[in-house]
């Protein structure tokens, strides 16, 4: 089933088809010029005044050369605690990390996920740690938690500022 989301380039410009069609599309060219990728996946949110912002990024690493990356915005009021938050950014991330995975398999592009999770007990985001590094393996991703998940703390983090 296709599913139009409301993705953008960090540009601002919208993708106007199905974030799969768009990566295959990346993938082929960029594959054709030779790049070597890497792509984190990742989300971050921020409460405002009662809404939750969430961010999820597909950051396009060409080893050497740069890099790139597709945005996902997403708002909801619905009250969370602040572990229900963290999970519910794990879960956008491993949503959209199973759409695209045959796509990186295909293409041999390695893939990691993401967790703006702090590894460090003494911030209550690392309440959520041990199931979101479980949630994320189990579904034989790579995982990555603060400091090494750039893809949700610093790249989404910028998108929910």
């Amino acid at each position: 089933m296709k599913q139009l989301h409301n993705w953008r380039r960090l540009d601002g410009s919208p993708v106007r088809q199905d974030i799969r069609d768009e990566i295959r599309s990346v993938l082929v060219k960029e594959k054709a010029n030779g790049h070597e990728l890497k792509v984190c996946i990742g989300t971050d949110s921020q409460v405002k005044a009662g809404i939750t912002e969430f961010a999820t990024v597909v950051v396009f690493i060409r080893k050497g050369k740069g890099g790139f990356m597709y945005i996902l915005p997403e708002r909801t009021s619905q009250k969370m605690s602040i572990k229900e938050r963290m999970l519910a950014e794990v879960a956008k991330s491993v949503d959209i990390s199973y759409q695209l995975c045959r796509l990186f398999t295909l293409y041999g592009v390695d893939m990691e996920v993401h967790a703006d999770i702090n590894t460090n007990p003494g911030f209550r985001s690392n309440d959520a740690l041990r199931e979101a590094m479980g949630y994320i393996m189990g579904m034989g991703f790579v995982f990555k938690a603060k400091p090494h998940a750039f893809a949700s703390s610093s790249c989404a983090n910028k998108v929910v500022q």
